[in-house]
C-alpha cells in the first residue's frame, strides 16, 4: 500500500507518501483483515432498515396480513408505512446529540434496543394499532442505526475510506434480500405466521452483529475531540499500524486529527446548527446535505420500494407468486449493483456517478412512463411483462449513487464539528421526503395510475441538474483535507507541510524511545 496511483487518487498524494510500503492486500494483512471485519459487521445494521422496507412490500402481497390490517388502502395505507419515517425523523437529533457527546458505539447500542423492541410489538402485536405502534420503534433504530457512517469513515483505513463508508447503505440489500425471499417463502401460509415469521426474523442480523459492535474500535476523532489523545493514537497504532508505534502514517493521522480540530475549536468556540448558515462554504454543504436526501426519495425510488404491488398491479402482474418473486429478485441485482458501485467511487469518483445515475433513472422513468401507458390502452400482457426488465434497469442506475452515496458522502463533506448535524441533516431530508411520499403514493396511484409516473419524469429532470451544477468531486482527499473543495483556500486546514514536520519529529522522537529501551535492556 505505497504512494501507488490508486492511494493518491483515494486519499491525496500527502498522505499516500506516508502509506507503509506493504505490497500485501489487505484481506492478508491480519490487523486490517480484523480491522474491516468489524467495520463490515457494524455497517450490517443498515440491512434492518433494507429488512423492514422490503418485509413491507412482501406482507402487502400476503392474504393473511391483509386481513389482519383490515385491507388498508390509500392513506391508510400510507400510515402504516410512514410511522417508522416519523420514528426515525423524530430521533435523529438525539442521535446527533448521541454521537457527538458520548461516541458513535453509543448509538449504535441504542439502536439495537430499539430494534429489538419493535420486532416484539410487531411480531406479537394483537391489533393492527400495535403493529403500526411498533413500527415507530423500528424508525427510531434506523435513527440511530445512522450514526454508522460516521464511524465506520472515522476509523476506517485512509485508503479504504471511501470504498468501505459508501458500503453501508448497499448491506441494506442484505437485509432486504433476506425479507424478500422470507415472504416468498411464508406466501402460502394461510394463518398469520406468514407474516409474523418475517417479522420475528427482522431482529437476526442485530443478534449476529452486536458482539463484533461491541469489539469494535471507537472514532479516534471522537476520541481526541474528548481529550483522549492517547487512546486514539493506540487505536489508530493497533488498526492501521499493526502495533508498530514509530509508524509515519500514525504520526500524520494523529497529526492532522489533533491541529485541524484545534483549529476547528479556535474558531468556532460551540458548533450548532446555526454554523451551517454562516458561511459560504457550510451553505454550499447544507444545500447539498437536504437535497441529496430528497432527492434520494423523490428520484421515484419510493413508489417501488414500498408499492411494488400497488406498481405491478398497473401493468397486470396480479399473482402474488409473481410479485414476491420479482421481489426477490429484484433485491438480488439491488445488492449486486450496489455493492459493485461502492467498489467503483474512488475510480471513477462519486460526480460521475451521481450524474450517471440521475440521467439513467430519468431515461428509464421516460420508458416505463411510456409502457404502462401503453398497458393502460391496450392491456396487453406483453406490454405489462416489459415494464419488468426496465424495473431492473432503474435500480442498477439508482444503485450506482444514491445507495452508496447517502451514507458516505455527507460524512466527506461536513468538516468533524458539523459532522453529526451533517449527517442528520441528510437523514431527517430523506425522512421527511420519505414521510410524504408514503402517504402521497398511494393516494397518488389509485387516483392517477401510471400518468403519477410523469411527475417524478420532471423531478429527475431537476435532479439531473441540480448534481451536474452544485455537486462536486471530493475523492483524492483526507477527511480533513475536504475543507478546501468548500471553503476554498481560507479554508481552515492545517498545511501539509505543517504535518510532515510534525511526523518526521514524531517518528524520531519514537525511535529515540525505542532505541533507550533497547539500550537499558
Amino acid at each position: 500500500m505505497g504512494a501507488t496511483r490508486g492511494a493518491t487518487h483515494a486519499v491525496g498524494a500527502d498522505l499516500a507518501a506516508v502509506l507503509p510500503p506493504n505490497a500485501k492486500p489487505w484481506y492478508k494483512t491480519p490487523y486490517l483483515l480484523k480491522l474491516n471485519i468489524l467495520l463490515f459487521m457494524c455497517m450490517l445494521s443498515s440491512s434492518t432498515i433494507g429488512y423492514d422496507n422490503s418485509m413491507m412490500n412482501g406482507l402487502q402481497a400476503l392474504a393473511p396480513w391483509q386481513t389482519f390490517m383490515r385491507h388498508p388502502k390509500g392513506a391508510y395505507l400510507g400510515l402504516i408505512n410512514a410511522t417508522q419515517a416519523i420514528g426515525g425523523f423524530a430521533a435523529f437529533p438525539l442521535m446527533s446529540v448521541v454521537a457527538q457527546k458520548y461516541g458513535r458505539k453509543k448509538c449504535l447500542y441504542l439502536g439495537f434496543l430499539l430494534i429489538t423492541i419493535g420486532t416484539a410489538l410487531q411480531t406479537g402485536a394483537t391489533n393492527r394499532e400495535m403493529f403500526i405502534v411498533s413500527r415507530v420503534f423500528v424508525g427510531l433504530s434506523s435513527a440511530f442505526f445512522g450514526a454508522v457512517p460516521m464511524l465506520v469513515g472515522e476509523v476506517a483505513y485512509p485508503t479504504h475510506r471511501g470504498i468501505i463508508t459508501a458500503m453501508f447503505f448497499p448491506l441494506y440489500y442484505v437485509g432486504s434480500l433476506l425479507s424478500a425471499w422470507t415472504t416468498f417463502g411464508t406466501r402460502n401460509m394461510k394463518s398469520d405466521w406468514s407474516w409474523r415469521i418475517p417479522s420475528i426474523l427482522q431482529v437476526g442480523v442485530p443478534v449476529v452483529t452486536v458482539a463484533f459492535v461491541i469489539l469494535a474500535p471507537e472514532s479516534p476523532r471522537w476520541l481526541v475531540a474528548a481529550g483522549r489523545n492517547d487512546e486514539a493514537r493506540a487505536l489508530l497504532t493497533t488498526y492501521h499500524a499493526g502495533g508498530d508505534e514509530s509508524s509515519p502514517l500514525v504520526a500524520f493521522e494523529m497529526a492532522e486529527i489533533e491541529e485541524t480540530l484545534r483549529l476547528e475549536k479556535q474558531f468556532k468556540k460551540e458548533a450548532s446548527y446555526l454554523d451551517m448558515f454562516r458561511t459560504k462554504g457550510n451553505r454550499h454543504r447544507l444545500f447539498i446535505s437536504v437535497t441529496l436526501g430528497v432527492f434520494a426519495q423523490w428520484n421515484g425510488v419510493g413508489i417501488i420500494s414500498y408499492y411494488l404491488v400497488s406498481v405491478l398491479k398497473t401493468v397486470g402482474i396480479a399473482s402474488p407468486t409473481q410479485q414476491t418473486l420479482i421481489n426477490g429478485f429484484l433485491q438480488l441485482w439491488n445488492l449486486i449493483a450496489a455493492v459493485t458501485a461502492a467498489g467503483l467511487v474512488d475510480k471513477l469518483g462519486r460526480r460521475f456517478l451521481f450524474i450517471t445515475s440521475s440521467v439513467g433513472m430519468l431515461v428509464c422513468y421516460i420508458i416505463m412512463t411510456g409502457l404502462a401507458g401503453r398497458y393502460a390502452q391496450t392491456h396487453h400482457a406483453s406490454v405489462g411483462i416489459a415494464v419488468v426488465p426496465m424495473l431492473f434497469l432503474y435500480y442498477g442506475f439508482y444503485d450506482i449513487a444514491f445507495t452508496p452515496l447517502i451514507a458516505a458522502y455527507p460524512v466527506e463533506i461536513w468538516p468533524y464539528e458539523l459532522r453529526s448535524r451533517g449527517v442528520v441533516v441528510t437523514h431527517a431530508s430523506t425522512y421527511a421526503a420519505l414521510f410524504f411520499n408514503l402517504f402521497t403514493n398511494p393516494i397518488a396511484l389509485a387516483a392517477l395510475a401510471w400518468k403519477y409516473y410523469i411527475v417524478y419524469v420532471v423531478i429527475l429532470i431537476i435532479i439531473s441538474l441540480t448534481v451536474f451544477f452544485a455537486y462536486p468531486e471530493t475523492r483524492g482527499h483526507t477527511l480533513e483535507e475536504i475543507a478546501v473543495v468548500f471553503d476554498g483556500p481560507g479554508a481552515h486546514v492545517v498545511m501539509p507541510e505543517k504535518i510532515l514536520e510534525a511526523v518526521e519529529q514524531q517518528v524520531m522522537e519514537k525511535k529515540t524511545e525505542i532505541q533507550i529501551e533497547h539500550f537499558r535492556e
